[in-house]
This record gives C-alpha cells, sequence and structure tokens, in this order.
C-alpha cells in the first residue's frame, strides 16, 4: 500500500456526504466553491467523494461558506476528527483490492442492503471454510498469509447483521447458490446451516430464486444496492466483476437495479419456504 494513500473510513465517508449536502442545500455549485476556496474543482469533487483526505480547517472554512448552523458544524467537524482513525477492517487492507475497500466501507456505513447472488453465499454470511474454499481458488498465487486475512475480513464482517443497530440486509440467492457443493459436503452444510441461523433474525431476508422460475432480469451476473442513513447521501449500486467492481449512485441505474430487484424477490420462494428449501438441501447433505 502506497505511503500516504488515503484509506475511506465510515467517518470519511459520512464526512463526505454531509459535505456534499451542505454544499446543495447552500445552493452552490462545485465550480463556485472551488474558485472560493481557491482549489482545482478536481480537489472538491475528490473531498465530496472521499477520494482524498480534508484537512479539519478546510472544513471549517466549508462550512462557513455553506452557512451551516453551529449544532451541525459541531457534529461535522467532529467526523472530520474521527476521519483519519483507522477502522477494523484496515489491519487487513494489504489483501483487500482497492475496489474492494471502497465496498467495506460503504457496507459499514450503510443502514440497508438489498442484493442478489447468481454463485456465491453473500460475503458477509460466509462461514470460515466456505470462504477458504472460494478464496483460494481465486487466488491460487496470493500469500497464505494474506488469504488468512482475507478470510479473517470476509467472515468479521458478520458482525454488522447483530449490532444493536444492525445493518437491514435482504437478498435473494439463486438457487446454484445452494447447490453448488463448495469444499466438500460437510463445509456446505456448515454453510448452509449458517444460512438459516441468519434467516431467523428479524433485520435479514433471505430468499431463494428457484431454477423452475426460468429466466429473469439478472441473469448478467450479482449486484447489491446500499442505501445510507443520512439525508445527503444517494443510494449506491456495487456490482462486483472478476478484476474489479462497479459503482454508480446515478438515478437512472439505481433505478433500474431497484425495480430489478423487486422482480426478481416477487418471483422468488418466500422466507418461509426458503428456510425448508435450505433444511432439505443440507439434509440432502448429510
Amino acid at each position: 500500500m502506497a505511503r500516504g494513500k488515503h484509506i475511506p473510513t465510515v467517518a470519511s465517508t459520512r464526512l463526505a456526504g454531509e459535505l456534499r449536502a451542505q454544499r446543495d442545500a447552500a445552493g452552490l455549485s462545485q465550480e463556485a466553491v472551488a474558485e472560493e476556496m481557491g482549489w482545482a474543482e478536481s480537489k472538491l469533487y475528490r473531498i465530496e467523494n472521499d477520494k482524498s483526505r480534508v484537512l479539519q480547517r478546510d472544513v471549517k472554512r466549508l462550512l462557513k461558506l455553506y452557512g451551516t448552523g453551529t449544532k451541525q458544524v459541531d457534529a461535522i467537524i467532529e467526523l472530520a476528527r474521527r476521519a483519519s482513525e483507522p477502522d477494523w477492517w484496515h489491519q487487513y487492507s494489504s489483501a483487500i483490492p482497492d475496489y474492494f475497500q471502497v465496498y467495506v466501507v460503504l457496507e459499514a456505513s450503510a443502514s440497508h442492503v438489498h442484493g442478489y447472488e447468481s454463485e456465491l453465499v453473500p460475503g458477509i454470511m460466509q462461514t470460515e471454510r466456505y470462504a477458504r474454499a472460494i478464496i483460494s481458488t481465486t487466488s491460487t498465487a496470493e500469500p497464505d498469509d494474506e488469504i488468512d486475512d482475507m478470510v479473517k475480513l470476509r467472515t468479521s464482517r458478520e458482525v454488522r447483521l447483530k449490532e444493536r443497530n444492525p445493518l437491514q440486509v435482504w437478498f435473494v440467492l439463486n438457487e446454484a447458490v445452494i447447490r453448488r457443493v463448495v469444499g466438500g459436503p460437510e463445509v456446505m452444510r456448515e454453510q448452509i446451516e449458517h444460512l438459516i441461523q441468519f434467516a431467523r433474525l428479524r433485520n435479514v431476508t433471505l430468499q431463494v430464486l428457484p431454477f423452475k422460475s426460468g429466466e429473469h432480469g439478472a441473469m448478467s451476473g450479482s449486484f447489491y444496492l446500499l442505501k445510507f442513513p443520512a439525508a445527503g447521501d444517494p443510494d449506491k449500486v456495487y456490482v462486483e466483476q472478476h478484476l474489479g467492481g462497479l459503482y454508480t449512485q446515478k438515478t437512472h441505474d439505481v433505478e433500474w437495479y431497484s425495480l430489478r430487484f423487486d422482480h426478481l424477490r416477487a418471483r422468488a420462494l418466500g422466507p418461509a419456504e426458503t428456510i425448508a428449501m435450505l433444511r432439505a438441501v443440507a439434509a440432502e447433505l448429510t
């Protein structure tokens, strides 16, 4: 990892969203603000998209320019103070591609995640042995210690589902996700039983899209929709690719994926039927 490189944190992501929201509320364009601050417009763009660090003194100058109220200023300055403090996952950052570091921060910041998975159990719900089987297959050139870090990162993310104010998730899983025997029957049975435990949580909705449902609008691959608690932080879509990830918050794109997700969950098995299928598949692996 390059020295001095900006690594996003939950606080820095929220800070970026708050600064965007304050500028919008003030009715100012990025061009006008950058000119007033004596910056290149690209600098403000990077700050508002959490691609570079912003100094506390510059945050104060921005908020003064925006006419932000005192209480809001105090809260936003506190975010700026915390923005450079490392999150729990930073200890594994050397083993995480840059594009996925962004997703980890978004997931940690989100209030809701809706997603469709065509092949894999969602990372936040993977067991250690299932995760290791997947990562070892796709990362054969990586050192063992980096694979260990990737596994720890993936399995540690589930804490967000069990917090006092937990992440609300709704996942639709293609039937292939639970039928493909990853790591052998014992590992796969353990993984399916793990899914059943999650499906019982009040903040988790799981549905299986059975093969018999036929063709559907997401056959091109998996995607995730993320919603955030801050009013000024727009919904985002994440689409993972073989060598990277695509992020977008364009209104048209978010609406397109939201509609696809609505169609998928309408055609999938209900939550109770899904648990019944999971139990049946687990029994077949005994």
